[in-house]
């Protein structure tokens, strides 16, 4: 395996506590300080259950999608005070999420795709999926736009988690799934397709994009886990991707081969170490969990240890890269030791956390 390098290209990040927000099936979302491991603030939303949670590319911002009347709530985090909120549906309209959205870097429009149904006299008129600018100060959807049919199954398939970004000047919107779609923000109208099941890259077909590495993010830059196999024997990797949104080139390191099951990746801020958790031996009574720990110098394996399986759970980093997030599905958060790898402590959040993700900030 090659040495990875991109280390030197990256941002030196804070390694010190952080605030964690989550969802919660109260309605809210909690303010968790890791520093004093409590619940510092508990944010009541008007809208219904967050489903969810997006931050700004300033970081200042946090943007929640809600399940119950498919509402809008937006937070400011230096406050942690709602500045706006609202709901899309209506008496006799739904609006539902295929997508969890992305503000445009002024935070004046939500871009996202939606599905909306619509109540008649003796059944629901179900439409089909289309692109959506939501105007969050006139707290309403100001446009759609078709999907052409040709992409029609791979926008539909989100179901609330394709990932979406945006291009730092707000003119391109990226959808990332099959295929990476670059859509113009003014008309929607689709500028390329990247296909990720042939790429133009020597060795590699089958790219998948996973979820956005906050923690080495850089600007003008999507950043995330990806998975992809050789067009010869077919041999599953996992590694870094990068997907600049100013240039639309992609580079990829690869880390090692993929596993059965694989739940993310986390990088810690001092960039020597990696993090995931793998899955095994399928489900309930038989599944097996593992941490691995990564060196991102050698793409080495330096630490396996297995910890008990939860039926369903989410992986995650404090701000420090100093321990492991175990949560969701539950009102733990299992604290772990990355060096060690060894259970520390757990975190009562006093509340059921949804699926809404865990936004560390600083």
């Amino acid at each position: 395996m090659r040495r990875l390098n991109f280390l030197f290209l990256l941002f030196a990040a804070c390694a010190c506590p952080a605030t964690l927000f989550m969802g919660t099936y109260h309605d809210t979302v909690i303010a968790f300080d890791e520093a004093k491991g409590q619940i510092v603030d508990t944010i009541k939303l008007d809208t219904g259950l967050p489903a969810n949670l997006r931050l700004s590319q300033d970081k200042k911002t946090l943007y929640v999608t809600t399940g119950d009347n498919s509402g809008i709530e937006v937070i400011d985090l230096a406050t942690r005070k709602i500045t706006n909120h609202f709901v899309l549906n209506t008496p006799t309209k739904r609006v539902r999420f295929n997508a969890g959205g992305v503000p445009d870097p002024q935070g004046k429009f939500l871009y996202t795709v939606t599905t909306e149904m619509n109540k008649l006299a003796d059944h629901y008129d179900i439409g089909k999926p289309k692109f959506t600018v939501i105007d969050l100060a006139a707290q309403k959807i100001a446009k759609t736009f078709d999907v052409s049919k040709e992409d029609e199954i791979a926008i539909g398939a989100g179901r609330g988690r394709a990932m979406m970004d945006i291009s730092p000047d707000g003119k391109y919107l990226y959808h990332f799934g099959e295929k990476v779609l670059i859509l113009n923000t003014d008309d929607f109208k689709v500028v390329d397709r990247m296909d990720l099941s042939k790429p133009d890259l020597p060795g590699m077909e089958d790219i998948g994009f996973g979820g956005q590495l906050d923690s080495i993010a850089q600007p003008g830059m999507h950043v995330s886990l990806f998975n992809s196999s050789d067009p010869i024997v077919h041999n599953h990797v996992f590694g870094i991707g990068r997907f600049d949104l100013n240039t639309r080139q992609m580079t990829f390191d690869p880390i090692g081969p993929a596993p059965q099951g694989m739940m993310g990746l986390q990088v810690a801020p001092d960039k020597t170490h990696a993090y995931t958790v793998v899955t095994s031996g399928g489900s309930l009574g038989n599944k097996r969990c593992e941490f691995w720990q990564i060196d991102m110098a050698s793409d080495r394996i330096t630490g396996v240890r297995e910890f008990a399986c939860r039926s369903r759970f989410s992986f995650g980093m404090s701000g420090d890269g100093k321990k492991l997030y175990i949560y969701g599905a539950g009102y733990e958060i299992d604290v772990f030791d990355a060096a060690t790898l060894q259970h520390d402590r757990t975190w009562d959040l006093q509340n059921d956390t949804t699926g809404g993700g865990l936004i560390v900030v600083p």
